[in-house]
């Protein structure tokens, strides 16, 4: 555990991408195969469901530490991460244990099913043979908290670099449908058989965005041009029978998705396929809100299926007849993939059409049409590109819109996590109704450091409430809010519901009385929302 607090700890120091690098090369260089491979695990989202629920960790630490309930959670809103405030308010340990990371996860699920003073007993002893830094580690291994900015791109290269591997064969293999608890690490990493995992999808291709398109060499007919679709990314891989759906997160969604699963088996064996997951209906795309409704669905029915219709919309085609065609230029897929949805068609496989235009500028009126035919922009793509591993600039561009933008008022605003756990980096903002101002949005991204330290010091001083972590404030800053989407929403108090809300600027020039009202959010819904 030492081993792995230390690097846990150099990491979360860093914002150096180099650093970074060499601190996991570092650690991959001297560390045991069990605790590689659960370091791997932690870093790649396979995490250890909890064992402990985090009420007990807040009474077992206010009785360890002797603090009432009230001064916990003073301390905790102050620190902004549970792990880190109970290693923090913590008795220092007369003795450390001395014990690896396997050992640790081991001892957390031995204690998953038995009774709560049991567990009480097991995490108080081991709060005691563990020092500050090794608790920490210790409680976000329950809390589940690992947020140190480490890509699964970043282990991979680290890895690479390591074991002197390709890098792309190293994100194969580190993807797909693997078990900490029963891998092997050189059996995973090294061995070069990988028929064995007939599940294992391939690394995503990545694209970069695109201001301009006198950003791209060549010209217009090099280029392959298609909608940005604003779905679920994901591969619908058919080997030897088996299925498997997969979304670009490294989730399985074979079961939650069952139209798919079965168009999936209509497919010759040896196929994968590139696409996204979209509500799709006669032909055209769907509002986004009809794929929330099936997204964390645990059973899915007919009522539904037939609510909320979903197809694979193929844009891409990794594997054909068991070989992987990925080193094929993307002309020669693109026509093997149009003969595969020709000769083997179905209700829910769709092809991503092809837009046809002579000149760059035509093209920018085709963006320009986005919203009106459900996508997100353009996706551009060199026709003799192979299909490459992760965000290769060059091949591949996004061509978004511009986002719809709505001047909104701070009323709330809450501590945030991470470095910014001692700054007011959360906001909430409203838009007028009358004479009233009505909540509409959260936004935590978009300001400078410098900007949200000023905005921090703004709350501080002109706080009117406190409702446990979060500060009604002074509505004295407005504040230009970027969004990609717009919906009805019954759960809102607005009756709106944004996509992807950030924080396009601060509009210091802007009185609160000319911030946007309720009726402008409802134009932008009739205009957008449908």
């Amino acid at each position: 555990m030492k081993r792995f607090s230390i690097l846990f700890s150099q990491l979360d120091q860093t914002n150096k991408t180099r650093d970074k690098l060499k601190l996991l090369e570092n650690y991959f260089s001297v560390a045991s195969d069990l605790d590689k491979l659960w370091t791997l695990a932690l870093f790649t989202h396979k995490r250890p469901k909890r064992t402990v629920n985090t009420r007990q960790l807040r009474e077992w630490c206010c009785e360890l530490a002797g603090i009432s309930p009230w001064l916990f959670e003073e301390s905790y809103q102050t620190v902004g991460d549970l792990a880190e405030t109970i290693a923090l308010l913590l008795p220092i340990a007369k003795k450390s244990a001395d014990q690896p990371l396997h050992y640790w996860i081991g001892f957390l699920a031995s204690i998953k099913d038995k009774e709560e003073t049991a567990k009480k007993s097991a995490i108080l002893k081991a709060w005691g043979g563990l020092t500050k830094e090794e608790r920490l580690v210790f409680n976000k291994l329950i809390t589940g908290g690992f947020r140190i900015g480490v890509s699964q791109n970043l282990i991979t290269r680290a890895l690479a670099n390591t074991y002197g591997l390709e890098k792309t064969e190293v994100a194969h293999r580190i993807m797909g449908k693997w078990d900490p608890w029963t891998a092997d690490f050189n059996a995973m990493l090294l061995e070069p058989d990988l028929s064995d995992n007939l599940s294992r999808p391939y690394p995503f291709f990545l694209a970069h965005p695109l201001d301009q398109t006198n950003e791209l060499p060549g010209n217009r007919a090099e280029w392959q041009v298609e909608w940005k679709w604003d779905g679920i990314r994901g591969q619908v891989i058919n080997r030897k029978g088996e299925i498997y759906i997969w979304s670009r997160g490294e989730e399985l969604l074979t079961d939650k998705f069952p139209e798919l699963k079965v168009m999936a088996e209509n497919l010759p064996e040896g196929t994968v396929l590139d696409g996204e997951i979209l509500p799709f209906e006669n032909g055209k795309p769907l509002p986004f809100a009809l794929l929330q409704t099936r997204i964390g669905r645990k059973q899915v029915n007919s009522s539904l299926m037939k609510k909320a219709p979903l197809s694979f919309i193929s844009y891409d085609l990794l594997e054909w007849q068991g070989e992987d065609i990925r080193h094929w230029p993307l002309k020669t897929r693109r026509k093997q993939l149009e003969k595969l949805v020709a000769d083997w068609p179905s209700e829910k496989l769709e092809i991503s059409k092809l837009i046809a235009s002579e000149t760059w500028e035509e093209l920018a009126g085709f963006r320009e049409q986005s919203r009106e035919v459900k996508a997100e922009g353009l996706m551009l793509k060199h026709i003799n590109s192979p299909y490459e591993t992760g965000r290769i600039r060059g091949s591949w561009w996004k061509w978004k819109i511009d986002p719809l933008t709505i001047d909104g008022v701070m009323i709330y605003a809450q501590k945030g996590h991470g470095r910014r756990a001692d700054l007011y980096s959360d906001y909430t903002l409203a838009v007028w109704k009358g004479k009233e101002l009505i909540p509409f949005a959260k936004a935590y991204s978009g300001l400078t450091d410098k900007e949200m330290k000023t905005v921090d010091s703004f709350v501080k001083k002109n706080t009117k409430e406190r409702f446990g972590p979060v500060r009604t404030v002074k509505p004295e800053l407005v504040f230009e809010i970027a969004f990609e989407g717009i919906q009805e929403s019954p759960r809102h108090k607005s009756g709106i519901a944004l996509r992807f809300p950030r924080i396009h600027r601060w509009r210091k020039d802007k009185p609160i009385e000319e911030a946007n009202t309720l009726e402008d959010l409802q134009l932008l819904l009739e205009k957008y929302g449908k």
